[in-house]
């Protein structure tokens, strides 16, 4: 007799997002936890969800420059487990606000902070349980062309300019503004009766 093996389901880093599912622009970063300028972006994306509350959705996907920072992979694949118990944005934050302390022991105590509950959440990193999930965000970033961290994308456009409030605050205007545009171009085609 066969026995059936249990089929486990993994929340991928593409389905985790703040804000609203069917928020009218979507703000997407490429980064990684021990990078300085991926945690000031953090504050600033903080900001801008604040700000636009409701407006706006916001995804992270993992891109982990491992030549420069060798503890940034199994960071990212932390955040990734908290994220099956829906805990991916505590840890995250966590991450940020504990760069320089990203060793394994401290990710597992990390996760706890963050309220994580695994009882196997030091055996899933050690193994790599979600390094998949890490490695199809990088396949995703070097696809995209992206080299140097962060990246954000607005409504899937990259973004270029400088990594600021106000900056993205514009950018993210922008992309609201056009929006309606395209709506009320459907509303004002007028539909013909046979």
């Amino acid at each position: 007799m066969a026995f059936k093996k249990d089929e486990i389901i993994i929340i991928r880093p593409d389905e985790i997002f703040v804000g609203k599912k069917d928020a009218p622009v979507t703000l997407l970063e490429f980064g990684e936890y021990e990078n300085e300028e991926c945690a000031k972006a953090n504050e600033v994306v903080k900001q801008l969800l604040e700000t636009y509350d409701g407006k706006i959705r916001f995804q992270f996907r993992h891109f982990p420059l491992t030549l420069i920072h060798q503890r940034s992979l199994k960071a990212s694949e932390s955040a990734v487990a908290a994220g099956q118990e829906g805990k991916f944005w505590e840890m995250h934050n966590i991450l940020f606000a504990n760069r320089r302390n990203l060793g394994t022991t401290s990710l597992k105590l990390h996760s706890k902070d963050a309220g994580v509950k695994s009882k196997k959440f030091l055996d899933d990193l050690v193994n790599g349980f979600y390094g998949w999930q890490v490695q199809d965000d990088i396949k995703e970033g070097h696809n995209r062309g992206i080299k140097e961290i962060p990246v954000f994308y607005i409504n899937e456009e990259l973004y270029t300019g400088k990594i600021t409030v106000q900056g993205l605050s514009a950018a993210i205007d922008a992309a609201l503004k056009k929006k309606p545009k395209a709506a009320a171009k459907k509303k004002a085609t007028p539909k013909k009766r046979a």
